[in-house]
């Protein structure tokens, strides 16, 4: 199993249900700064005209988190799936792994006193099948999956659709993907000029060596 997650972000209507069934699911501290996901806002005109994009953000679960490779004391690590994850008990607040996300996904929760980050409802996938998140979502911006499984809803999508990651120059291997709209002026609008655009079956074999390379450190 790896677990990913596609978001068809233009479909994206910010009334928050995300957020609100994330921290409900996982009991997240309460407060606007303490997220495990939230929506990205950028704003911008168009010949005058002004627009708004809306991006769902979380953790990536990236193949070569840096989280995990900075962290002194195993905090931060890979869970069964190709999770990242942090153990409460063994993190020191020294925030290292903050510094190395280049995602900015992670807080301090303090009722804890330890770092907290979206763990893609792992608690919850054996039964549910997917996370809280897409299960809310009201107009399906959310999909989750095994990247493993060629029969997954997920798979099946990304085979269909172009699609980038956030921050790619970070070459983190970030399993977010964002699905390029099939409209070509909203495409345009939504991505920068040095954006670069996938396919599944370009980026798959990539993906298959790195899978193959790090789930030596998956933890069962």
């Amino acid at each position: 199993m790896n677990y990913a997650m596609a978001l068809d972000y233009q479909n994206c209507i910010n009334c928050k249900a995300c957020e609100v069934a994330c921290k409900e699911e996982n009991g997240v501290q309460l407060g606007a700064d303490k997220q495990r996901i939230w929506i990205g806002v950028v704003e911008g005109t168009i010949f005058g005209k002004p627009f708004a994009n809306l991006y769902p953000s979380q953790c990536n679960h990236c193949l070569d988190a840096p989280c995990v490779s900075v962290c002194p004391t195993n905090a931060s690590h890979f869970a069964d799936g190709g999770i990242v994850k942090v153990d409460p008990h063994k993190c020191i607040l020294c925030k290292g792994c903050m510094e190395a996300c280049p995602y900015d996904a992670r807080f301090v929760d303090d009722t804890m006193v330890a770092v907290d980050k979206c763990t893609f409802c792992d608690h919850r996938i054996g039964e549910e099948g997917t996370t809280a998140c897409q299960a809310t979502c009201p107009t399906k911006v959310r999909m989750f999956g095994d990247l493993d499984d060629e029969n997954s809803d997920l798979v099946k999508l990304l085979k269909t659709k172009r699609f980038f990651f956030q921050k790619e120059y970070t070459n983190t291997l970030p399993k977010l993907f964002y699905i390029l709209p099939d409209d070509e002026a909203y495409a345009k609008q939504s991505v920068s000029h040095n954006t670069i655009i996938h396919t599944w079956a370009e980026i798959k074999p990539l993906y298959d060596v790195a899978r193959t390379r790090r789930s030596k450190e998956w933890k069962r």
